[in-house]
């Protein structure tokens, strides 16, 4: 056993955390120790009501019984053999997974940003086998304020100037950029944009990634049938449609997956991860069909950890859950209850909440600081704190409201009553620093 003390206070959590950890987070002062469902409870034995999800990870709720079940079973057993050897679990999964979302092939991997480094390698060597794209010209095309990771291809994509600073040169043909123009920005559901990208290059463009709803950029619904007229483009030229469904899918958004709220759309490749595990481990995946997926062959693209027994098994248990349980319609359902209430809070703010959007359980206020004082998002997200509370904003004057799926309506409840209270505080609070 381990001589190190984990038992650490919240305030020597959070010097540690300064003193030894690289600072390339700017975390809410709460420190976590356990959790269960959609409860968390600090070192001191302070509980609170999660409405983050850590990024919608914990669809399932906090340390899911079944989930954490195969995993303690799994670990006894086996939890890696690498790629090098197969493993019965990871074929199992592979079957499982392929037939749960209705796709023919998967590619494991670990991380939602490894998913998307794959898609791109996936789409490159498909737009030069299959397409027929000159190779080295391949461009794929992402939208203005997109989110797809941290990694230098994500943020090749990326057109926030935080994430991209002092990180390049770039890649240059992985861009949100409309080919043939000045600089000019593909803009999210704007399907003119897309038409004028593909008509200008569409010779040249191997894949178009989306989300289906922008997470990061503040819960941006695009409008009605976008998807489908991005799907037809992607048809008439050619050109595959990837939905990066990390953090909208697995019934977040009342939808098993958000792609899904457009019924006849069948992207070519789907990115799956965060819920995926339940929140227990780092598992992501690649779906598309055989034929697409075929243009990967040994040594060309791979993880030490990925399709690894453990996660395998965690995965199949986590989505069981969410069929077992019907998370997908209690989205949907406590969704709308929520956002009803969100915009009766609206009515009654003066002003102060410009805006609720979403779908199903990943819901956004948005504060409109000439009517707040001054006050931003962030000292909202301290004053729910105080109230027992804890959601993190996204931008200055957005907060996103995901917990996880199995709260209940009562706990629902209690966090718009803490939304209630903090907004009449918010006015003449001290204003935060970070």
């Amino acid at each position: 056993m381990s001589t190190i003390n984990t038992n650490l206070s919240s305030e020597t959590t959070v010097k540690y955390e300064k003193e030894y950890s690289a600072h390339n987070y700017h975390p809410l002062p709460v420190v976590f120790q356990k959790a269960s469902g959609a409860k968390v409870w600090d070192p001191e034995g302070k509980q609170y009501l999660d409405f983050l999800s850590a990024y919608s990870a914990v669809n399932q709720g906090h340390c899911h019984p079944d989930i954490i079940a195969a995993l303690v079973d799994q670990a006894s057993k086996l939890t890696l053999s690498s790629r090098a050897f197969s493993n019965n679990v990871f074929s199992a999964f592979a079957k499982f997974i392929t037939e749960y979302f209705d796709y023919e092939s998967v590619l494991p991997m670990n991380t939602g940003a490894e998913a998307v480094e794959t898609a791109l390698k996936l789409a490159r060597r498909w737009g030069y086998m299959k397409k027929g794209i000159p190779e080295n010209e391949a461009i794929i095309l992402g939208a203005k304020d997109n989110f797809h990771g941290r990694t230098l291809g994500a943020i090749s994509l990326s057109t926030d100037e935080e994430s991209r600073k002092f990180f390049g040169p770039f890649i240059e043909s992985i861009t949100a950029k409309i080919p043939g123009t000045k600089n000019q920005y593909l803009r999210y559901g704007n399907i003119e944009d897309v038409e004028l990208a593909f008509k200008n290059a569409g010779d040249r463009i191997a894949a178009i990634l989306l989300e289906p709803i922008q997470g990061e950029a503040g819960i941006v619904v695009p409008p009605v049938n976008y998807l489908q007229k991005v799907q037809e483009l992607c048809r008439k030229y050619n050109v595959l449609l990837i939905c990066d469904e990390i953090q909208t899918g697995i019934a977040r958004t009342g939808k098993m997956l958000c792609y899904e709220h457009s019924p006849d759309v069948k992207p070519d490749v789907v990115l799956l991860g965060k819920a995926i595990s339940g929140g227990v481990l780092p598992v992501s995946c690649v779906l598309s069909s055989k034929e697409i997926m075929g243009c990967f062959e040994p040594g060309s693209h791979g993880s030490t950890y990925g399709g690894n027994p453990l996660s395998s098994r965690v995965a199949i248990a986590a989505l069981d859950v969410v069929k077992k349980e019907n998370l997908v319609e209690r989205a949907k359902t406590l969704g709308e209850f929520l956002q009803s209430e969100l915009r009766k809070l609206q009515k009654e703010a003066d002003g102060i909440i410009s805006d609720v959007r979403g779908k199903g359980l990943l819901t956004a206020i948005v504060i409109d600081p000439s009517k707040s004082n001054g006050r931003t998002a962030w000292d909202l997200c301290l004053l729910m704190k105080d109230q027992g509370v804890l959601a993190k904003p996204t931008h200055d004057h957005i907060i996103r409201l995901a917990p996880p799926l199995v709260i209940s309506k009562e706990d629902l409840m209690k966090g718009v009553e803490a939304i209630r209270s903090s907004l009449k505080l918010l006015p003449t609070a001290e204003k935060a620093e970070h």
